[in-house]
């Protein structure tokens, strides 16, 4: 019967402890690592008589808009499953339980491996599922929403959205290393037996949808930045529209005060009782009949 021995922020002698063989240097390096000292690159090969993978766990968090990953690292013989499950700073370690629950009592190692991946690639297609709501209420509260407030989430989302493919695309590939029979494993049986592979192509379809689906939400982004930039064009237009209403309603004032301000002694007007009131009348006339026009023009 195979084992999985489960590790969740283990020390450094936890993990030498627990280790039931001796492992390259590298690859106890990875595993000591801390979780966020670096993001490394998922990866699923083979070490002649272990297999050694590296898995990003990505996790949305809808209340807060962000998105974190958890790194989960696996040693896999024919016998024992290791997973080394590492927490980021102040998030919620991954416990694989309910994963371990789904296991029969005979699978193998590499059927555990499989389950194991295929959570992960549920987490990816959740992760896509929300970041779309995300972006779909993004793009519904454009017009209520400030647009300084629109192009920093449109610029974390973008980040968000190339961060997930530098992850989900070589997990992709890891993955498929598995299904193109491309992983061998010293020892009398097959480490990842036909079934197994079979089992990996539902895992590994799964990461395909989550690319699809990636590929969608960056077109459903530049749908929302393309919008924004409509609108912010608009209400430009707008502005301007008023500026020249304002403009041309100032401009036959101008003219009437710069006509009767010019020093002339033989102006009729000058030397009438009324002349100044005249003037403010066909101000008045001229500005209110514009904005009767403008008005029907719907241009104000």
């Amino acid at each position: 019967m195979a084992d999985w021995i489960d590790l969740i922020d283990p020390s450094p002698d936890e993990l030498r402890a627990q280790l039931p063989f001796e492992i390259q240097e590298s690859a106890l390096r990875r595993l000591l690592a801390s979780a966020g000292d670096d993001q490394p690159r998922p990866t699923l090969q083979s070490h002649g008589n272990y297999v050694f993978g590296v898995f990003l766990l990505a996790i949305s968090a809808p209340d807060e808009d962000r998105v974190f990953y958890q790194e989960v690292d696996v040693v896999l013989t024919h016998d024992v499953l290791v997973t080394v499950s590492k927490t980021p700073p102040g998030e919620e370690p991954y416990v694989p339980r309910p994963v371990q629950e789904r296991c029969e009592p005979d699978d193998e190692t590499g059927m555990m491996l499989y389950r194991l991946v295929d959570d992960i690639a549920e987490h990816y297609l959740d992760l896509v599922e929300a970041l779309d709501d995300e972006i779909s209420e993004l793009e519904d509260r454009v017009e209520a929403t400030p647009a300084e407030f629109t192009r920093s989430r449109l610029s974390e989302l973008r980040h968000d959205l190339l961060r997930i493919a530098r992850t989900l695309a070589p997990t992709r590939d890891a993955v498929h290393r598995v299904v193109d029979n491309a992983i061998e494993l010293r020892g009398r049986r097959e480490l990842f037996p036909h079934d197994v592979e079979i089992a990996f192509e539902s895992a590994y379809d799964k990461l395909l949808r989550s690319v699809d689906g990636l590929a969608l939400s960056r077109d459903l982004l530049a749908g929302v930045r393309d919008y924004l930039q409509a609108k912010i064009a608009n209400d430009q237009n707008d502005v301007i529209k008023k500026l020249t209403v304002t403009a041309s309603l100032l401009l036959f004032p101008t003219f009437i005060v710069g006509v009767y301000g010019q020093n002339f002694d033989h102006m009729p007007e000058l030397h009438w009782y009324l002349g100044y009131l005249w003037s403010w009348v066909v101000i008045a006339l001229v500005t209110v009949g514009q904005l009767v026009f403008y008005r029907w023009k719907k241009w104000i």
